[in-house]
């Protein structure tokens, strides 16, 4: 009996220290925010590579998203008569859930993969061991850019996805549906409101502290808790920051949505 209580202790113990880890991570980055040298340049390096090569991917799930909820909100709304409610239907769709959640987990799988494996590959290789040897504050070097790069990228990719999810369910009511043009304005204007903007930025600066607090995180500590360095470490870190992020991103949007909603 005693061998399944200890491994049951050792658990929670591991887990215990790892989310105590995971909160000093997250205080190191935000004491390197204010640390010297100066971040301009790698932060304008970092927002090309979360924001700008994030572009084409967030476009295309966007308009096929607003495609499919004109359609279906069509297909349903046809049946009361009340197909002028479409753009209602696609604009709170997607400025409140969709927009942030769809760009979100587009960026977590693009780029927050790419953020753990480059970390992870710098430390099994000792990099990160060096520039400590040389009294490099390892955070203000490797994540602060990338955190500050995200809260700037993450809510303009947020709009972009909204604004594109909207013409696209605007093709799709108006030119193959024949919904009313004005009607689809209307009914948009008519329901969307700034609260609901404000909810779907508020989701989109909270999922880009996620994404890259997380995927910065299993990066610099692949294979630490294992004790294993190698390419098993970086692959097993990259998948565990993609598959955390994306619960993470999918429970804050709830939590977020209902304390806005009922606050």
């Amino acid at each position: 009996m005693s061998n399944p209580i200890q491994t049951l202790g050792a658990f929670g113990l591991n887990k215990i220290y790892d989310a105590g880890r995971f909160g000093v991570f997250l205080l190191y980055t935000l004491r390197g925010i204010f640390r010297p040298p100066a971040k301009f340049w790698p932060v304008v390096k970092q927002i090309e590579f979360l924001g700008s090569k994030s572009i084409l991917l967030v476009g295309f799930t966007a308009a096929f998203t607003g495609m499919v909820l004109a359609l279906q909100g069509y297909y349903t709304l046809s049946q009361y008569g009340s197909e002028g409610y479409v753009g209602a239907g696609v604009g709170l769709s997607l400025v409140r859930e969709l927009g942030p959640v769809l760009s979100a987990l587009m960026v977590t799988g693009r780029a927050g993969s790419a953020i753990a494996a480059e970390i992870g590959i710098m430390r099994i290789e000792e990099q990160i061991d060096a520039l400590e040897c040389m009294a490099i504050d390892a955070y203000s070097y490797l994540v602060v850019p990338r955190f500050i790069a995200s809260l700037i990228a993450m809510p303009l990719l947020v709009a972009y996805c909204d604004i594109v999810g909207i013409l696209g369910g605007h093709l799709v009511g108006v030119t193959l549906l024949g919904v009313s043009s004005g009607a689809y304005w209307d009914g948009f204007f008519a329901s969307v409101f700034w609260s609901d903007v404000h909810m779907g930025l508020t989701k989109s600066v909270c999922f880009s502290i996620l994404i890259v607090w997380i995927c910065t995180y299993k990066g610099f500590y692949a294979g630490v808790a294992e004790g294993h360095f190698g390419p098993e470490a970086v692959s097993r870190a990259t998948t565990n920051a993609v598959v955390l992020s994306s619960i993470s991103i999918l429970i804050s949007d709830y939590v977020i949505t209902s304390v806005l909603l009922y606050s």
